[in-house]
Formats: C-alpha cells, structure tokens, sequence
C-alpha cells in the first residue's frame, strides 16, 4: 500500500465529512499532530489504525489504501453501549435463515416508506 494514496484517501474521507483535522483527532483520539501526520504521509498509520480511522469516517479500508475507489463503508459497527435497541434487533437477526431476513427487510423497506403526516 502506498503511503501517498494513505493520506490522500484519509484527507479525502475526512474532508467528505466536513470536519477539520483537530475535529478528527478529537475523534480518533489522537494528538493534532499524530493526526496530521498521517495525512501529511510523514507516518503510515497501522492496520489497526486504519480499521478505526475507517470506522471514524464512514469509509472502509479498501478505499483508504486505495485498493477501491468506493468510498462507502464496507462495515458498520454497532455499539452496544450506543444503540442497545438496534444492537439488540441485529443479534436477534443474526439468528435468523436468509429467507427470513429478506421477508423481515422487505416488511422493513415498506414500514420506513410510510410516509406519516
């Protein structure tokens, strides 16, 4: 992975949500300029890195090494501590057949069309 596409794919992300780079260290949790230094590509950030960064903002690995150029996640993340309700609604999904999940999405997708006046 090249160390040029890294910062450029972690600016773009982070420009796409709008926020600055101190607003992106605050979130990642990391000093200003450990931040800036990835996306100055003075540092490589490590694969852990890259997952929570991902995470963060609302992209994937794979487009932050430039392996795509899709820069919708792949993954989301739910927290338990966040969303109990939603996190709860998955596991029980989890436990479903394939058959059972679409029929639910589908009834899903007609319910949030509802248009509500």
């Amino acid at each position: 992975m090249s160390d040029n596409i890294i910062s450029e794919r972690i600016t773009a992300a982070r420009e796409q949500l709008g926020i600055t780079k101190a607003e992106a260290s605050r979130r990642l949790n990391l000093s200003k300029i450990g931040y800036s230094r990835y996306e100055y590509g003075e540092r490589t950030p490590s694969v852990q890195t890259l997952e929570v960064i991902a995470q963060c903002f609302g992209t994937s690995v794979d487009y932050l090494t430039g392996k795509t150029d899709e820069i919708a996640p792949d993954k989301i993340v739910i927290d338990k501590n966040n969303n109990p309700t939603f996190f709860d609604l998955v596991k029980r999904l989890s436990d479903l057949d394939d058959a059972q999940i679409k029929r639910i999405s589908v009834y899903a997708t007609k319910l949030l069309d509802l248009k509500v006046d």
